[in-house]
């Protein structure tokens, strides 16, 4: 409540609000007369000395207030006092309890002025103040002025009209000028409008309501300075005595150094997660594109506004990522790009680049600088642009840049500093040594796929008595090669070895073991050996291969001895199975790897494939146990699958799942078969990528009865001309009379030789498929040699004519002996049936 001034004429009435100065230091007066007693009385002084004017007027002040010991001194200091003497002086008084009980003993300070009355009599005005509330005054006085003006911290008090009425010396130190120099001043006068008007807002509402702010965080600069301070405002409302409010207090500490250190930490902490979360993030996948986009993600908008990554397009294509590109000015391709603040890419003086699009930078620019010198450049943003400050940062793998990575910040944010220099050169680093690393892998990756494929059959297979199709699927490019394969080897007698195997393990070291096996497969197919012997052979090949030098049976019982390096076994699962279309009978031998299947005709239509019965043995590479064989007959129209693991299991569901799942995709041995692979792939959740798929299907269409000529021979000379005769026969009944004369030659020979040097009864037959084969069986066991005749000699030429004339021919041993055939092409009109030349017949002398 302000003053209200009254007028009377020309004199002015000022009243004072309640709470004013007098009521604190309580001021009370009494006059004395010319007879020493009391004439006057204050209200102020009956409310000081406890005692009403009517009890008081008349009587000696001494006797009335004063303690009986100082009553003595009291009444000479009274006689003095009306004997025209001014005095001043604390004297002890008794006042009465408000409860009028005991007097209490008080203090009070006593000013005395002799006075006349109207009949110029000596008299006495006396003014009288307590001791204890000037005291308490003067201390209240002292600490506020100790407070306000040696406070370390800035102090402004504000009126109700929100200009500042007082400042003390810290505030005009930080904001210059006297402290009172900033009497009538508003906030406006120091901070800028928005951190004003919050400032403004703050003090009316702690007027208004009377709740205090603490730690109000405002931000400005001081005079003449351009760095910008943080204080934390603290503010209070003040009242008077009476408890009105007056203005408000406001006490400012400047906490920029704990604002900067708090913002430094919390800097480490989000360079620390961000370098975690790159450990985290980064180098899962093996693919560059992925990688490059993973390290954006991590750093837009956590650690700046826009970022890009620029990568040699030579490390794109394979090469070596520093061809043409030592003075920084090689072809980069974009290959990521991010931005929390705008859809494209900014014009900060380089030429937009978007995506996918391939460029090079200017000599002089600071990003070829950066290419060249491997070193991180500051590029300001230009005029006009949005961004106000990039890093730009070589990607170095191993001493080798790969490509350039930019960090851009957009203007309203703070620029990069020398930790976040730091920070950008880790990440860049990073991620250059994981696309390093997935370059180095990609090409790895692509050679064993070179390999690896250039192993597999060519083209479809092809098979006397069998309808034949294959898949082969190989992993993705962010998983390693792996060692699957498969086969098709065509056997003497329109004989076919199906094979298909699994090397364990991945990348190159497989692809290449996956080769040497199959190599070896083929060569043992080439001996006509059973299947159990010739996975027999594989496992001595395949732990030879983990010897090293691969060591041969020769050092063997060494290398068991020593301890063996897991790293260096050759492990390796096969199925080798033969399969005869004359008796449409399959021989099986296993090596630890999954069963066939097979699919009967006129099965229920939704009954799944029959897993077969085949001993698994162990795998290739162990050692150990012998292998053992299975012969199933196989009718015609049957469908048999042989896969490997890939096809069939994964990560997310067991073998068993997989394999039943297999099973049912196949339960219509009807379908044509390229129909039945891509209904297997199409149906299983293979989970493509994780492994390599070899599928082999092979649906069983044995050769007909009139396509197979068989007869037995007793052991006697005429049998050679019964030999002839028969083979004579039956190539005019299948039409192949142009064969006829050649037949009956080698038929002859390979007859005589069996007579000559073999043992029991001899069978001769005839089959007709793609070609003609002719086989000649006896009960010996001496296979029959090449050799070449001395000129003396009569014979011994029989087994050159066979090789002359026929397109192949061999032996093989049979449980019960051996087997003799040879090989010839079936005429097809367009070239002579084959005969010696010349030289051929000189040849054999």
């Amino acid at each position: 409540m302000s003053e209200i001034p009254e007028t009377a004429g020309d004199v002015v009435w000022q009243s004072s609000p309640p709470g004013s100065i007098y009521d604190y230091i309580r001021v009370a007066s009494f006059s004395i007369g010319p007879d020493g007693l009391i004439e006057q009385w204050s209200l102020r002084a009956e409310e000081q000395f406890g005692l009403a004017a009517a009890t008081v007027i008349g009587r000696d002040p001494v006797e009335a207030f004063m303690p009986p010991e100082l009553r003595p001194r009291g009444h000479r200091r009274v006689a003095e006092i009306l004997d025209g003497k001014e005095w001043t002086g604390v004297v002890p008084f008794r006042m009465p309890s408000p409860e009028g009980g005991e007097r209490a003993q008080g203090l009070a300070e006593l000013y005395v002025m002799p006075s006349r009355t109207a009949t110029d009599e000596r008299a006495a005005l006396c003014i009288v103040v307590d001791v204890r509330a000037l005291r308490g005054i003067e201390t209240d006085l002292a600490a506020s002025q100790a407070i306000f003006g040696q406070s370390p911290y800035g102090f402004l008090l504000f009126g109700t009209d929100l200009t500042v009425l007082r400042a003390n010396r810290r505030f005009a130190t930080v904001f210059g000028g006297a402290p009172e120099e900033h009497r009538g001043h508003t906030v406006h006068d120091y901070l800028s409008r928005p951190e004003a008007d919050r400032m403004a807002a703050a003090l009316r509402r702690v007027l208004e309501t009377g709740e205090s702010v603490t730690d109000l965080q405002i931000v400005g600069s001081a005079p003449g300075g351009s760095d910008h301070r943080h204080w934390s405002i603290n503010l209070y409302r003040v009242h008077s005595g009476t408890g009105r409010p007056i203005g408000v207090a406001g006490l400012g500490t400047d906490v920029t150094r704990r604002h900067n250190a708090a913002r430094e930490a919390a800097d480490a902490r989000r360079n620390l997660a961000l370098l975690n979360e790159a450990g985290a993030r980064m180098g899962n996948s093996l693919d560059l594109e992925t990688t490059a986009r993973e390290l954006l993600d991590i750093t837009v908008p956590g650690f700046c506004d826009l970022a890009s990554v620029d990568l040699y397009q030579a490390l794109l294509a394979g090469d070596d990522p520093t061809t043409g590109s030592t003075d920084g000015r090689g072809e980069l391709r974009r290959v990521a790009f991010a931005s929390a603040v705008s859809d494209g890419p900014p014009a900060d003086g380089e030429a937009e680049v978007g995506v996918g699009d391939v460029h090079r930078y200017r000599f002089h620019s600071p990003y070829a600088s950066a290419l060249r010198t491997a070193r991180v450049h500051t590029v300001r943003g230009a005029d006009g642009s949005l961004v106000h400050t990039t890093l730009a940062v070589p990607m170095v793998a191993h001493d080798t840049v790969v490509g350039l990575v930019q960090f851009a910040r957009a203007k309203g944010s703070e620029p990069f500093g020398e930790r976040d220099r730091a920070l950008a050169t880790e990440l860049a680093s990073r991620a250059a040594v994981c696309i390093d690393n997935a370059r180095l892998y990609r090409r790895e990756h692509e050679r064993a796929l070179i390999l690896q494929r250039s192993l597999l059959p060519p083209g479809d297979p092809e098979a006397a008595g069998l309808d034949i199709a294959c898949r082969y699927l190989p992993g993705s490019a962010e998983s390693e090669v792996g060692g699957d394969w498969f086969d098709v080897i065509e056997l003497p007698g329109h004989r076919t070895a199906l094979v298909i195997g699994d090397v364990m393990g991945r990348g190159l070291r497989a692809a290449v073991a996956m080769g040497e096996l199959r190599t070896a497969v083929r060569t043992l197919a080439l001996l006509d050996l059973e299947p159990a012997e010739v996975l027999s052979h594989l496992d001595e090949i395949a732990r030879g291969l983990g010897a090293p030098g691969g060591s041969q049976p020769a050092s063997r019982v060494a290398h068991k001895s020593r301890d063996a390096d897991l790293s260096e076994v050759y492990l390796a699962t096969c199925v080798y199975a033969v399969y005869d279309p004359v008796t449409r009978r399959c021989t099986f031998a296993n090596a630890g790897h999954l069963p066939p299947l097979l699919v009967e005709p006129g099965d229920d239509p939704g009954e799944p494939a029959m897993l077969l019965d085949v001993p698994p043995g162990l795998p290739l590479g162990v050692g150990g146990e012998p292998f053992e064989e299975v012969e199933v007959d196989l009718p015609e129209g049957a469908l048999l699958a042989l896969y490997t693991d890939g096809l069939v299991e994964s990560r997310d569901h067991p073998l068993d799942e997989g394999l039943n799942a297999f099973r049912k995709t196949l339960t219509d041995p009807d379908r044509p078969l390229e129909d039945v692979c891509d209904q297997v792939l199409g149906s299983l959740d293979t989970r493509h990528g994780e492994d390599d798929i070899a599928l082999l299907l092979a649906r069983i269409q044995g050769l007909p009865v009139d396509a197979v000529g068989d007869w037995r021979l007793p052991r006697e000379p005429r049998s050679v001309g019964r030999a002839r005769e028969l083979a004579r026969t039956q190539l005019l009944a299948w039409d192949l009379g142009d064969l006829v004369d050649t037949t009956e030659l080698l038929v002859s020979e390979l007859v005589t030789n069996a007579l000559r040097y073999g043992d029991g009864e001899i069978r001769l037959r005839l089959l007709r498929d793609r070609t003609l084969v002719c086989e000649v069986w006896d009960a010996g066991l001496v296979q029959p040699r090449r050799r070449r005749a001395r000129d003396t000699d009569e014979g011994g030429r029989g087994l050159q004519l066979v090789g002359l004339l026929s397109a192949a021919w061999g032996a093989r041993r049979t449980p019960r002996g051996k087997t003799v055939w040879f090989e010839l092409a079936l005429p097809d009109g367009s070239a002579p049936p084959a005969e010696l030349t010349e030289e051929q017949l000189l040849s054999m002398f």
